[in-house]
């Protein structure tokens, strides 16, 4: 049995409050945020607990993104709306929350040979002299890996843990049929 390890590191999801935010008053009360709308038209809004960072637009959509679990990226949207109030802007009702991407990082617990699974597998990018991982696209999921040669992998794409576990377990199945010949 392979011994799978599977760990959000970065959500990113967006969500509304439904209403127009001033973002120039909320630059001017809020210490933690960084707005220039001239280059950018998002307020930048850093938040300590739980550690994200979000941009908040003036019609109210809001991206946050470095929370590692579902129940973060609620605490730093109602981090958020605990700012806004400070600004006298209510937001009536609770926020639907969409997720865009996970990043996760783990193992599959075996060794693999990068350059046959380049070799065999479609839909991979592998240059050792540039990078020493292997970009492969899950056939059939919304998932890229980054495979490293000793079973470590990254995963970008997916949005929900459950996606990301059903990637990450095919991705085993398909590395133990084409992995052969490695140790």
């Amino acid at each position: 049995m392979t011994k799978k390890e599977v760990k959000i590191q970065n959500i990113v999801a967006t969500t509304s409050l439904d209403q127009d935010v001033p973002l120039v008053k909320l630059a001017e009360t809020l210490p933690n945020t960084e707005y220039n709308p001239e280059q950018f038209p998002g307020l930048v809004m850093r938040i300590k607990e739980p550690k994200t960072s979000a941009l908040v637009f003036s019609s109210g959509r809001i991206v946050c993104t470095g929370a590692k679990s579902m129940g973060k990226v609620r605490e730093a949207i109602n981090a958020i709306i605990k700012n806004v109030a400070k600004i006298k802007v209510k937001v009536k009702g609770v926020p639907k929350i969409h997720v865009q991407n996970m990043v996760a990082s783990g193992s599959v617990g075996m060794d693999l040979n990068l350059n046959k699974l380049a070799m065999d597998l479609e839909n991979t990018e592998y240059e050792p002299e540039q990078f020493p991982g292997l970009v492969y696209k899950l056939p059939g999921t919304r998932a890229t890996f980054l495979l490293f040669s000793n079973g470590k992998i990254v995963c970008t794409g997916t949005k929900s843990e459950k996606d990301l576990h059903a990637a990450v377990d095919k991705l085993i199945v398909v590395l133990k049929r084409f992995n052969k010949g490695k140790k």
